[in-house]
């Protein structure tokens, strides 16, 4: 496929289709026809997911709370998000291609690579839940959980009790790390927060204790000005 070829008008009405009738979407969903078109779905879903996680950021919300970087180190997420997408695309196609055919999926990597990328729909609403305290994490594990039990069951022909026992004990073990590593985040956070804090007070009352001494030298300068 040339990349005139995609039609990019459609990739919307795509994305709809993915998150509202992910069942029918990939009944239909062509199990080949080269990586570029789905490629470019991810790129364009990660465009909007980085302009997204940007604007979260940059009023404080989402994993860039706290931090003061400056617009364009909050903004800079738009351009470094579709790539980490585009290459991430690949190597999450290769780890679901094992897990699918361990479980018995006669399709090739590239049928593989074709369902990852479509999931890419559902970038921007997880995003947005994922700002939500530890609940986040989870609603978002249990989102994509579905949709890749729907993608075996209707894609891979994979018994859907065999899917959803397979993805729901991936998606444990993922949401059990995810806390645990937010936990750490969010207390390594206030440690700075903590730190941060300290040092204004003690650079307040570093000027504090100047500006006295300041004055008292101006004293001791005026009596022996008046001695004088």
């Amino acid at each position: 496929m040339e990349p005139k070829d995609i039609n990019f008008a459609a990739m919307p009405q795509t994305a709809v289709n993915v998150v509202t009738k992910p069942a029918e979407f990939f009944q239909e969903m062509p199990k080949i026809g080269g990586f570029l078109e789905p490629l470019a779905f991810v790129i364009i879903m990660g465009v909007i997911t980085g302009i997204i996680q940007a604007i979260l950021s940059f009023i404080g919300l989402g994993h860039g709370a706290g931090y003061r970087g400056g617009i364009m180190a909050s903004f800079s997420v738009i351009i470094f998000m579709p790539i980490f997408a585009a290459i991430g695309s690949f190597i999450g196609a290769a780890i679901l291609f094992v897990i699918w055919k361990l479980m018995g999926s006669q399709e090739n990597y590239e049928t593989a690579y074709r369902c990852g990328a479509y999931l890419m729909a559902l970038s921007p609403i997880t995003t947005i839940i994922g700002v939500v305290p530890y609940a986040g994490g989870i609603i978002t594990m249990a989102i994509y959980v579905f949709y890749l039990v729907t993608a075996s069951v209707h894609v891979h022909n994979i018994p859907s009790q065999k899917a959803w026992l397979v993805f729901g004990i991936i998606g444990v073990i993922f949401v059990i790390f995810g806390l645990f590593a937010e936990h750490k985040v969010r207390n390594m956070g206030s440690e700075m927060g903590r730190w941060r804090e300290m040092s204004e007070n003690m650079r307040k009352e570093y000027q504090d204790t100047t500006k006295d001494r300041g004055k008292s030298f101006d004293e001791m300068l005026k009596q022996a000005e008046e001695m004088a």
